[in-house]
């Protein structure tokens, strides 16, 4: 096979020929008298006036860790969903160690081996651990649960795979790091040989992603196959044995992490280069766009926020970094007036709006990115331009006195369309017909283009491809630049790193450091994260 790729800084028009040679079989090193624990052979799926997948192949090896990347659209989630029984291919077949399989739903995809591990997490906050690993699958009779056996099988895979949890600490007392391992004992509760994983790091701290890979390689060495979908291309070369490029529906490349690099990757999936976050000095103004002081929360007298104090000047980027579950959530509720504080002020533009509405806010020039995309950004039915005018519908160019102005909207929302490359036919489409990436960005152009004097961003990238993610870091950048305070809620360290002129750490609903990112790594700020470091001031 040939060496390392070139670079090339022009669009690519298609992958190098090597690529569309070679086979994961014959880079996982493994004889090809092995059958593949996965083998995907012209597999096609259409929708109505799309052909998500096109005569893709992909070949998994036994007992090896695949990658496969692709841009948001390029099909990976159907192909995943027909590896899983959700969907029925049109074309193709399915083949589990070398036997062709017809799957009717994920209940066949599960009796022959397969689990899968979604991005959001599904887990019952007021069940157990061993509650929600047996959950559908409960031992025993109906009339005597085998809860014995279910505890002593939990902690048998727990110890043989290195997924450390405790079966009797409630869900909601977990971390992040520790749902997702709760996770992939549900689906090894259930005999899973094979795992699918999605978007496994979007929400770990570095120290996290380390434990995860670890538990990841305990997997391979103990028989299992595990098939890693991610953005984060960095980490697909640190830990995946092979990687399967799709683009358009197509499968495009299968390569040796060993002999590409994260920018060919990238170029592969998107035709450019891995984008950066770097950014220039920010030269924030004197007028403060986003002041907190004294902000306390409580729910059922458990402390959320304590003492929060918090400003933000226009043309800056405050960076907030944090752990899921230390007050992210709250602290963004209590700014968009969705929750008043139990004490404390918020005052926006120098109004004091501690108990104004949301819309009230929004109407002054508040913009909110939202942190899920589907739940709190978008009506899924909805068509594009209804979905446009959410939150701004009030104002123009969406209203006429009381009244939708249905033209303005439309108009307005093809302007996005094209200035942020949201990839749809048009205006009329609804929003759940879009890829992940091109929700966010409709999201981030209706925010943008409402002129808001703050902005507040959470998670604003994530389970986007890297060319989405550039667009995005882009708008951000210009938006500061144009003298736009933002604050960013990320859980993407080098995000946050790259981006921010200030970093806060929260943690158990504290600020508990002010930090430079000039002068941070990802690892130092996870330690702060998970409170290994605790010191207070500026690094």
């Amino acid at each position: 096979m040939p060496g390392l790729l070139r670079v090339r800084r022009r669009r690519a028009q298609a992958p190098p020929a090597w690529t569309r040679k070679a086979h994961v079989s014959d880079t996982a090193g493994m004889p090809s008298a092995v059958p593949a624990a996965i083998e995907l052979r012209g597999i096609t799926k259409r929708f109505p006036g799309v052909v998500a997948n096109d005569q893709v192949h992909v070949r998994v090896m036994p007992s090896t860790i695949h990658a496969i990347v692709g841009e948001n659209g390029a099909g990976k989630s159907t192909l995943m969903k027909v590896l899983y029984g959700s969907l029925r291919p049109d074309e193709g077949s399915i083949l589990i160690d070398g036997t062709e399989q017809h799957f009717r739903s994920p209940k066949d995809a599960i009796n022959a081996g397969i689990g899968m591990v979604f991005q959001h997490f599904m887990l019952a906050d007021n069940f157990t651990v061993w509650e929600n690993v047996v959950l559908g699958s409960e031992p025993g009779t109906p009339w005597a649960l085998g809860v014995g056996d279910a505890r002593r099988r939990i902690r048998a895979l727990a110890d043989q795979y290195g997924l450390q949890v405790d079966p009797d600490e409630l869900a909601s007392d977990l971390g992040v790091g520790e749902r997702q391992r709760v996770e992939i004992l549900k689906v090894l509760y259930r005999g899973a040989r094979i795992i699918i994983l999605d978007e496994p790091t979007a929400v770990l701290v570095p120290q996290e992603v380390d434990a995860l890979f670890d538990s990841l390689r305990e997997l391979v060495a103990g028989g299992v196959t595990v098939i890693f979908i991610s953005h984060k291309l960095n980490e697909v070369l640190s830990v995946a044995d092979a990687i399967t490029v799709i683009r358009a529906g197509k499968t495009v490349a299968e390569v040796l992490p060993s002999e590409v690099t994260a920018h060919q990757l990238a170029e592969l999936m998107v035709g450019s280069e891995l984008p950066s976050p770097e950014t220039k000095s920010a030269r924030p103004s004197d007028e403060i766009a986003l002041e907190l002081r004294g902000i306390d929360l409580e729910e059922d007298g458990r402390p959320l926020l304590t003492g929060v104090d918090l400003v933000v000047r226009r043309g800056e980027i405050v960076g907030i970094a944090g752990v899921e579950g230390n007050g992210q959530s709250e602290l963004i509720d209590v700014i968009l007036g969705l929750t008043a504080p139990l004490r404390g002020t918020v005052k926006i533009g120098g109004e004091d709006m501690s108990r104004t509405s949301t819309r009230h806010r929004r109407e002054r020039g508040l913009g909110y990115i939202p942190q899920d995309r589907q739940r709190d950004g978008l009506v899924l039915d909805a068509p594009l331009w209804e979905n446009a005018a959410l939150g701004h519908q009030t104002m123009k160019p969406f209203a006429k006195g009381p009244f939708i102005d249905r033209g303005g909207a439309r108009q307005l929302t093809e302007q996005l369309i094209r200035d942020y490359d949201v990839r749809t036919p048009g205006p009329d489409i609804a929003a759940l017909a879009l890829s992940g990436g091109n929700q966010q960005k409709l999201i981030v152009g209706r925010e943008m283009e409402a002129k808001p004097t703050l902005l507040i961003a959470a998670q604003p990238t994530r389970g986007v491809d890297v060319g989405a993610q550039a667009q995005i870091w882009d708008a951000i950048r210009r938006a500061r630049e144009q003298n736009l305070a933002v604050l960013l809620v990320s859980a993407d360290l080098d995000e946050l790193i790259g981006l921010a002129d200030t970093l806060h750490v929260i943690y158990r609903g504290e600020l508990v450091a002010q930090l430079d990112p000039a002068t941070l790594t990802p690892a130092e700020l996870g330690s702060y994260m998970t409170g290994a470091r605790m010191d207070q001031g500026v690094a």
